[in-house]
């Protein structure tokens, strides 16, 4: 099966990034790059707790950035690689409008 993430937008706009030439990021890389991206947008814990999940980064990332982001290939790229490594699966969906990843 071939490795991928796809981003779903409320807009109906969807993208696929599968995973080319090269594998998902180690699992602590993932969540430093998460982290620092999470930050570097000015991401909101999802959570009235304000306890940030691996999920609600994924998600949270995926809504500030838009589909614009995930057409610059580099950017699309790390971010699938981080969002695999983080969770350990080799498909993801992350569907921005309901706030899921399945």
């Amino acid at each position: 099966m071939r490795a991928e993430v796809v981003v779903k937008f409320g807009d109906g706009q969807e993208v696929r990034v599968p995973l080319e030439g090269g594998a998902p990021m180690g699992h602590e890389e993932a969540r430093q790059w998460l982290d620092a991206e999470f930050v570097a947008h000015e991401c909101e814990p999802l959570r009235a707790s304000g306890k940030v999940l691996i999920v609600d980064k994924l998600l949270s990332i995926a809504q500030a950035v838009g589909p614009a982001q995930f057409r610059q290939a580099d950017w699309a790229q790390a971010y699938a690689r981080a969002a695999l490594g983080a969770t350990g699966r080799p498909h993801l969906r992350v569907d921005v409008a309901a706030l899921q990843v399945s």
